[in-house]
């Protein structure tokens, strides 16, 4: 897969150990609007999550959507946009070197909707699904970089929309309708 950015904060060692993540990021434009989980205080973060254990990155993205959003990817309008690969030490356990992977990916969703089935943290922090334009995206998340999720989705959201993908996009958009 295209590696669009890799982040890293060059805060661990190469002897510590590692811990590896994978994970997809829907990429779901209507009107002009991504589709986005809008935290209560403002913040917002691209679809997706975790690749689960015997997932493929298809499986993962519509369940992920599913669950945070409630919405229906259609499977075969999956196109891969690109990588963003974050390296730092975890934020959790200190001395693990934290490695993410995040695929990116358009599709496009059906009419249906069903019920979400967010985590604790989503609910906490009262995730749900606002449709909003990049621009809406990158001004409400200022104040929140200092989270390395949120800084990872908003600098994909300015390349989204410098243009950067309009190739890729033209073609999820082709599929779609196939």
């Amino acid at each position: 897969m295209k590696k669009l950015l890799v982040l890293d904060k060059k805060n661990y060692t190469d002897k510590m150990p590692v811990y590896e993540k994978f994970s997809v990021r829907a990429v779901i434009v209507k009107d002009g609007k991504l589709a986005t989980q809008l935290g209560s205080d403002g913040d917002y973060k691209i679809l997706g999550g975790g690749i689960e254990a015997g997932e493929d990155y298809k499986t993962a993205i519509i369940r992920e959507v599913k669950e945070e959003a409630g919405l229906v990817v259609k499977a075969n309008s999956i196109v891969e946009i690109g990588e963003i690969e974050e390296k730092r030490e975890d934020l959790y356990k200190k001395n693990i070197k934290y490695v993410c992977h995040s695929y990116f990916y358009f599709c496009d969703i059906t009419n249906d909707r069903v019920e979400t089935h967010m985590t604790e943290s989503e609910i906490r922090k009262g995730y749900h699904l606002s449709w909003a334009l990049p621009e809406e995206i990158i001004e409400g998340n200022k104040k929140f970089l200092n989270q390395p999720w949120i800084y990872r989705d908003t600098e994909f959201v300015k390349m989204y929309k410098n243009h950067e993908f309009d190739d890729v996009y033209a073609l999820s958009n082709e599929t779609s309708i196939m």
